[in-house]
């Protein structure tokens, strides 16, 4: 069984894939603009779509396979963030963490550093 957001973490973690594969190093680290964009224009909107239906629909059960999704998305997304600055690595982030610290931080770049310690404080 499926939640009624099926189609869009689909959609998301599609675009993950793709930007995973699409993805050239920066020659002279770090690109700042571009790991912004991968958080404004995929990460962001990710954990925008969990708070909207943890906030929206009370009963929302997200199933197994979409929790993954929602996991192989997020980790997609904070490793090509880390690889803008020059740093490789595999993120193990949940959803649900990103969730929290984007509301507590207000700010979807400092959600990102603190899930990937890129750039160190």
């Amino acid at each position: 069984m499926t939640s009624g957001y099926a189609d869009r973490i689909t959609g998301f973690v599609e675009q993950a894939e793709r930007d995973r594969r699409k993805f050239d190093p920066p020659s002279n680290p770090p690109d700042e603009e571009r790991a912004m964009a991968f958080l404004r224009e995929g990460l962001g909107p990710l954990v925008a779509l969990y708070l909207e239906a943890r906030t929206a629909e009370w009963d929302v059960e997200f199933s197994a396979a979409e929790l993954e999704q929602f996991h192989r998305a997020t980790n997609a997304w904070l490793a090509l963030y880390a690889r803008c600055y020059g740093v490789e690595m595999e993120p193990d982030a949940t959803v649900r963490r990103a969730a929290e610290l984007l509301l507590d931080t207000d700010n979807i770049r400092d959600t990102a550093q603190l899930l990937t310690r890129v750039p160190s404080r």
